[in-house]
């Protein structure tokens, strides 16, 4: 069973600081789509995402299909319940489950459970020194409707988790790219629910429901295999979407179309429900309502459209076995895209009249500017492999982002660092990693910053970026189990905040040790 990482909290989650609190209620766009009206009678899902024990993440894979994860024959080579806990043959720790897992595959259904837990605290640095535990459990139902009922290209999928234990970042370390892409408010929700059809031999397919775009979306091989958010969900979006946008733990109704018209290209398109829970941008919780659980298919806000070109260098198309007759060379993964919220989004610099926000005589109602948009790239590639066909490849990753200064906290955003897969002998599923990222404060929250300093007469602090390097290594103890040992530095947390337990004095720069173990069952 393939699992791919999401893009956690993908991105900050919404429960991270962000840049300040200078945005005030959003008054209620309510832009309606008429794509996405069509979807309000429809649930369906993709599979479970989260870390990987999938392709190497220092090779590029071909575009994500998001399709579910594929059955696992478990009857003639799986071990017996109580007997080679740790055999290659054992894809996953309950095995066949007592024969319900063969039985559910013959209806075109599949089963999948995975289980992440994880202990990050911080050494030095950060508001406080101290260590939390967060985890979450993930189930995932996908239904071949080929197999369940005769529908040829047709895939049906839910998904669910359970999240728990509490957040470092909030906790102690008040960090714009939080530590880990699994921590979020704790509560059990309903994640992805959506039903997709390929046509044409599966060179053009349509996905609506309820989705989350970190599966499918400025997604990078290479970082996902690291703990900090923002290597999976990036910085920008995380800061600058309402409740940082349709991403884990969070997802929105949908119609995502995929075109793959070979030569290595696939398109990638949809338009979403930008706002999850539909509350105020700077009150746009995690919790709010009916989002706690899952159950909010809010269609009352602004449209978020988002279109991605991808192109894969010496691969075989996808879909296509690789007979070896693709381009030789080292394999790459490139992409080109741009994401428009039809929404309004609150100035973090002037109020309705022209005045600083931080002026005694604001009226403290944050101008209103329509619309937000940003574009990005993304690349992997190997850069090493010396067997073609042997585990070892090292590889390099890079993802930038940006958008406009006068309506966003976050400016620009960029992680990159370099994946080495099966880096020490008999370890060929192993893989080391050193990456970092960082997230450039806008402008206008620069503009607000010198303001407060001026109208209140104190050296209050200008912010401008945060960097975190981060070393990670991840260790396949078993085909169902992963650890991974991690290391992370952050310089200038929050881009430059004041540390509220030291006043005058910005909060210093942070290390972050952390254990991660993923099981899948």
């Amino acid at each position: 069973m393939t699992w791919v990482q999401p893009a956690r909290p993908l991105g900050g989650s919404p429960t991270a600081p962000a840049c300040g609190s200078v945005r005030a209620p959003f008054p209620g766009n309510k832009v309606a789509c008429t794509a996405l009206a069509v979807l309000a009678g429809w649930l369906c899902t993709a599979p479970v995402h989260a870390q990987s024990i999938p392709a190497p993440a220092s090779v590029p894979a071909p575009a994500a299909t998001s399709a579910p994860p594929p059955a696992v024959d478990q009857t003639a080579s799986e071990p017996g319940f109580t007997t080679g806990l740790f055999s290659p043959s054992r894809s996953t720790l309950l095995g066949d489950l007592g024969g319900l897992r063969t039985a559910l595959g013959i209806l075109g259904v599949t089963l999948g459970i995975q289980d992440v837990n994880e202990v990050l605290g911080n050494v030095s640095g950060g508001t406080r020194r101290g260590a939390d535990y967060d985890g979450v459990t993930m189930v995932s139902i996908g239904v071949d409707t080929d197999k369940a009922f005769g529908l040829k290209g047709g895939t049906f999928n839910i998904s669910a988790f359970n999240i728990r234990g509490r957040n470092l970042s909030t906790d102690d370390l008040s960090t714009l790219q939080t530590a880990s892409g699994f921590e979020a408010d704790p509560t059990t929700r309903l994640w992805e629910v959506w039903y997709q059809q390929a046509f044409l031999d599966d060179a053009f397919d349509v996905k609506f429901g309820q989705q989350s775009l970190d599966q499918e979306f400025i997604t990078s091989q290479g970082s996902a295999l690291f703990i900090n958010t923002s290597m999976g969900w990036p910085m920008l979006p995380s800061a600058d979407l309402y409740a940082g946008g349709p991403a884990y733990p969070l997802s929105s109704l949908g119609v995502r179309l995929r075109a793959q018209p070979g030569g290595g290209f696939t398109l990638l398109a949809g338009v979403f429900q930008d706002n999850p829970p539909g509350g105020p941008f700077d009150a746009d919780g995690q919790l709010l309502g009916s989002t706690r659980w899952g159950g909010n298919f809010n269609l009352r806000t602004g449209a978020l459209f988002i279109a991605e070109v991808q192109y894969a260098l010496n691969q075989p198309s996808p879909g296509q076995m690789d007979d070896g007759k693709h381009p030789a060379g080292l394999p790459g993964t490139y992409k080109l895209g741009f994401w428009y919220d039809t929404g309004a989004f609150p100035s973090p610099q002037f109020d309705t009249t022209g005045t600083s926000l931080a002026s005694p005589f604001s009226n403290g109602m944050p101008r209103m500017v329509p619309d937000n948009f940003s574009v990005y790239a993304v690349a992997d590639q190997v850069i090493w492999q010396p067997d073609p066909k042997g585990p070892q490849a090292l590889g390099v990753f890079a993802r930038v982002m940006g958008a406009p200064n006068d309506r966003n906290e976050i400016s620009f955003s960029v992680n990159s660092g370099v994946t080495l897969k099966a880096p020490l002998p008999g370890r060929d599923n192993d893989t080391l990693g050193l990456g970092f990222g960082v997230a450039k404060v806008s402008t206008a929250v620069q503009g607000f910053d010198s303001a407060t300093g001026f109208f209140t007469g104190t050296a209050y602090p200008v912010r401008t970026s945060e960097t975190f390097i981060e070393l990670t290594y991840q260790i396949q103890v078993a085909p169902w189990w992963q650890l991974q040992p991690d290391f992370q530095y952050v310089f200038n947390p929050g881009g430059g905040l004041l540390n509220p337990n030291q006043p005058g004095k910005r909060i210093g720069n942070e290390a972050v040790l952390g254990l991660r173990s993923t099981v899948l069952f």
